[in-house]
């Protein structure tokens, strides 16, 4: 081999050491005595299997950057790759620089090896405590996702994405193949997809792992790609293969880069982006066989390959064989990379471990936030007015998108103009992904609009931009942005980890913005009604997320603003696109939201009540306002107090949630024993779980959603679930313990009313124009 790829070879079987020292070794981390049985670890937990191919990668890696002087992170997608990333890091020094006590050195290495899946110390994943990783791989499926989306406006970066063949066959990662024809070239980092085919998952072959090349290269082919392949098991081969399909690799990315942007490409023409299949054996240069049965290049090579050393002599002698096949006594000095392995790194942030794009807050810019009012509604008084607060905020983010042309994108399926976000096509088109033609709506080469029917592709983009230091917003239908829940879990996880880490720089917050609810989704009927995704966020807990309910289009807009502005969060925002009544003044919507809820005093009793009406969400104020007016109208006598909620999380006290209303400001707002008649947004329990600590938890009376949905009008939805302004009605009535003529007339009334709507919807297939047309009598 030559002299650059022997250099290789040897950062290979460095990091071959390492990966299987930490899997093994609780002691003798170079093996500077005989193995002995308390040497190893008492539980074996990790994966072995996958770690060499990653390891190849990125020795070979590592090589073009000092070529190329290239900018480069790398992304683990195997599940469990930990191992590897972990000892790529510390022998490049990063980890050392992270975390000096596991670093450089006799006892730090000791303690290193130790920490890996060890009470007190580091997962089996690339987890948020590795320096350099942005994609943790513990859930499969994400990998190529997180890449482009880390791509996207960092024109210099170049991002390795290795694939596992297991993880190929998960529905996210098959859906994101076609994510290069998002890039655009001239304004766009490259991703390099690298798909490591070892030909297992944990107990049987894979799908891709068992397809022939002609296949995979057709396959990819018609994705777009210019497939090259590295397949073999001799070293010194697979070395020159690999470093001349590198080599091609970046060739050939830095001409599509150069055609884009000095304009010599043709327009309308995708270009063939690179990638690259290899195909090495599973836990490659790992034991052959093991007790008589092939491991090396097997199924049994996923995880433990020699599970008996604590016990079984043969396989500790076994072990320690295997792991001096690396020669660590030419590639260790007192704990440390011997210098000639250090030579070979690259250096300050060209290391992959320390690209400042890895820990995405350092690079951070905050966003140039324009004035709201100009996207304001004048609200002369409460419910004088009636306006989308969707459209309101589009025209906000139009001049958000324009201030911030390379640091800000919106994300979505194909819903912007329905969500009655289409004003920021004033500012940029869609994304096109191929050729433009005449009548196409909002399309552009260039756009920064990212609409794909994928609600997996919309959130790992957008995390993938969030955790390399740029800003954004995911808007979706709420009833199917459970589709991406398991993903929310993820990032929120990492939030908390990563918020515990001096080292990791806080990042812009991944904002949802749920709209098409669960309320007016009266057309498509059962199957879109869902609110549920607020309470999978709420048990994440406040620490590191928001739930934001606001009642109009001024409320909707501080809330954003707020939500753009926040670092290290999980902000959930629901709001409805059609128009409704306006409650709040910019002034008032501006005090509001910065306490989180609050009395209406323009729709309550100067007394103290008889009994608090509370809401959360578009639908249910309007349905807690109708309700109060009637009440009022019929029951001049009995005291009321609305309480509005925006911030669905300050409903949960300190120490729980620490900006949460403390207890007394709680029972000043809700009382100590009136009865409390909540129109809730979602499935009423949650309302429950925040409030059960509460002094007066036991007068909450929640109407929300109860799974009754159906193709129906808008009423007729609240109607189904009581959260309508008669039920609402009904209930306080019944609560305040009311039941004198006047109480009952109105709860006849309110009874007559029902039945009214009911015979009118199923008659005309429109609501009843007394609640079509209610508005606020002020």
């Amino acid at each position: 081999m030559s002299d650059d790829l022997t250099q290789v070879d040897a950062w290979w079987r460095a990091a071959n050491y390492l990966s299987a020292a930490q899997i093994y070794l609780l002691d003798n981390p170079l093996l500077q005595e005989p193995l002995r049985a308390d040497h190893i670890k008492p539980r074996l937990l990790g994966h072995w299997g996958t770690s060499p191919g990653l390891n190849f990668v990125y020795a070979h890696l590592n090589r073009a950057i000092r070529a190329r002087d290239l900018d480069m992170i790398f992304i683990a997608g195997p599940g469990h790759g930990g191992p590897a990333v972990l000892a790529n890091a510390w022998l490049e020094g990063t980890y050392g620089e992270v975390y000096p006590e596991a670093g450089h050195g006799a006892e730090e290495i000791r303690r290193f090896v130790k920490q890996f899946s060890f009470p007190g110390g580091v997962p089996s994943h690339a987890a948020p405590e590795t320096p350099g990783s942005i994609h943790e791989g513990g859930e499969l499926g994400y990998s190529l996702m997180h890449a482009h989306g880390a791509a996207f406006d960092n024109p210099d970066l170049h991002v390795a994405c290795v694939i596992g063949d297991g993880e190929a066959e998960a529905g996210p990662l098959a859906a994101s193949w076609p994510s290069i024809r998002f890039v655009d070239a001239a304004r766009d980092g490259a991703v390099l997809p690298i798909l490591h085919l070892n030909g297992y998952r944990i107990a049987g072959p894979t799908v891709m792992g068992r397809m022939d090349d002609a296949a995979l290269d057709a396959l990819f082919r018609g994705h777009g790609y210019a497939p090259l392949f590295v397949c073999g098991d001799e070293p010194a081969r697979m070395h020159r293969d690999m470093a001349a399909a590198l080599d091609a690799a970046f060739d050939s990315i830095a001409a599509i880069q150069r055609a884009a942007r000095d304009g010599t490409a043709t327009p309308a023409e995708t270009p063939r982006w690179p990638l690259i299949v290899l195909r090495s054996p599973k836990g490659w240069t790992g034991p052959e066989r093991v007790d008589g049965a092939p491991v090396e290049g097997t199924h049994r090579a996923h995880q433990i390959p020699l599970p008996g050393v604590k016990d079984d002599p043969d396989h500790l002698r076994q072990l320690e064989a295997w792991l001096k096949s690396y020669r660590p006594d030419e590639l260790f000095r007192d704990g440390a990379p011997a210098e000639a392995l250090r030579a070979i790194a690259p250096e300050g942030v060209r290391r992959m471990s320390a690209n400042p794009a890895a820990n995405g807050g350092r690079l951070l810019r905050p966003l140039d936030l324009p004035a709201l009012a100009p996207a304001e509604v004048e609200v002369p008084a409460p419910g004088a007015v009636q306006a989308s607060a969707n459209k309101a905020l589009g025209a906000w983010l139009r001049e958000v998108m324009r201030a911030n042309p390379d640091n800000f994108r919106l994300f979505g399926p194909d819903e912007t103009e329905s969500n009655k976000l289409d004003a920021v096509f004033d500012v940029t088109g869609r994304k096109a992904t191929g050729e433009v033609r005449d009548d196409d709506a909002d399309l552009a080469p260039d756009g920064r609009v990212m609409e794909v029917l994928s609600e997996h592709l919309c959130q790992g983009w957008l995390e993938g931009y969030l955790l390399t230091g740029r800003h954004g917003l995911f808007n979706s239908y709420e009833a199917f942005v459970h589709i991406a829940a398991s993903m929310f879990n993820q990032h929120a996880k990492w939030l908390r980890v990563s918020g515990g880490l001096a080292w990791r720089a806080p990042v812009a917050s991944l904002n949802y913005l749920l709209t098409s609810h669960v309320w007016r989704q009266d057309h498509n009927g059962f199957s879109h009604q869902d609110p549920g995704f607020l309470d999978h966020v709420a048990s994440k807990g406040a620490e590191v997320v928001r739930i934001y309910l606001p009642p109009d289009a001024n409320c909707l807009l501080q809330v954003a603003r707020a939500c753009l502005e926040s670092r290290d969060r999980v902000n959930v925002i629901v709001s409805g696109k059609h128009e409704e009544s306006q409650w709040l003044s910019p002034e008032a919507a501006r005090a509001h939201c910065e306490a989180g809820l609050g009395a209406w005093d323009w729709a309550s009793d100067e007394v103290p009540p008889d009994v608090v009406m509370a809401c959360a969400g578009d639908v249910p104020t309007q349905e807690t306002l109708a309700a109060v007016a009637l009440l009022r109208e019929h029951l001049p006598d009995l005291a009321l107090r609305v309480v509005n909620v925006v911030d669905l999380m300050a409903l949960q006290p300190p120490p729980r949630n620490a900006d949460g209303l403390d207890d007394a400001g709680f029972d000043a707002l809700f009382t100590t024993d009136k009865p409390v008649i909540f129109a809730f947004h979602g499935y009423p329990g949650l309302i429950h779980e925040l409030t059960y600590r509460r002094r007066n938890h036991h007068n909450f009376h929640v109407h929300g959603y109860s799974e009754s949905g159906t193709t129906t009008t808008p009423a007729d939805m609240a109607v189904r679930n009581a959260l309508d302004r008669f039920h609402l009605v009904l209930a306080a009535l019944r609560r305040s313990g009311r039941d004198d003529p006047a109480a009952e007339a109105l709860a006849a009334h309110c009874r007559d009313r029902l039945e009214a709507h009911h015979d009118h919807v199923r008659a005309t297939g429109t609501d009843l124009p007394e609640i079509r047309d209610w508005r606020w009598p002020g």
